[in-house]
């Protein structure tokens, strides 16, 4: 099952540092310095939605969705939309199985046990038949170079919390080292992950189970893409 939504209207595009600062999130605590400090553009908060469920602002979890940022609109909002649309074509061409969303101004890839990246119970080694969906999303993101990554990670609530959460940190980075390990440049990803927190299904169905242990790819234009955009529109208004 795929789902595409494009927005190509002439809506800002929002030109922000997700910083994720979350004091209070475990996952956070658990990331290293480099994480912690990586800056990551991003389209707003129906992209981290779409990344960590449905959470954000419920039961005193409204920190998870930090956000800052600025907008740019006009010319170049249409401009960077329709460079990520493209992007978003491209890699539903590559990976059928895999669940594509434009949301904002961003892409939102979500990989479970029945779309294209998954992991062995208890498990955190990238299979092969992972590597074979890893190796053409990897060249596709060679293809658009301006653009930053965030990978984040998530399980079921089997398990108790602590477990829960080492298991989602461990395949979130197996995910994006090996990303990286194909040409792309580290500085281009940053790393997340929530454990249990933050389900999109029910847990207590096995088809709910399987789809919350899953792994979410952000796809959001860089400052190069969005200064790019910007001076182009300029000359051609």
């Amino acid at each position: 099952m795929k789902k595409t939504f494009n927005y190509k209207t002439n809506l800002a595009v929002t030109l922000s540092l997700l910083l994720v600062l979350m004091a209070s999130c475990k996952a956070v605590d658990n990331a290293n310095n480099k994480q912690k400090g990586a800056a990551i553009g991003a389209a707003g908060g129906a992209l981290l939605g779409a990344i960590i469920g449905n959470n954000i602002g419920k039961s005193g979890k409204g920190e998870l969705g930090a956000v800052i940022g600025g907008v740019v609109g006009g010319g170049a909002g249409v401009l960077i939309g329709n460079k990520m649309d493209k992007q978003a074509q491209d890699i539903e061409q590559e990976i059928p199985g895999a669940i594509v969303e434009r949301v904002d101004d961003g892409i939102v890839i979500t990989f479970d046990e029945q779309s294209g990246v998954y992991f062995d119970t208890e498990k955190y080694n990238i299979n092969t038949k992972s590597q074979e969906s890893l190796n053409k999303l990897a060249a596709v993101f060679l293809e658009y170079p301006d653009t930053n990554i965030l990978v984040v990670g998530h399980t079921d609530s089997s398990g108790n919390d602590a477990y829960n959460m080492t298991l989602s940190k461990n395949r979130a980075e197996a995910v994006t080292n090996y990303l990286s390990g194909k040409g792309l440049s580290n500085g281009r990803f940053t790393t997340h992950w929530f454990g249990e927190e933050q389900p999109t299904n029910d847990n207590s169905t096995a088809e709910g189970r399987s789809k919350n242990r899953r792994v979410n790819i952000a796809i959001v234009p860089n400052e190069a893409m969005i200064k790019d955009a910007e001076k182009e529109a300029g000359t051609n208004e």
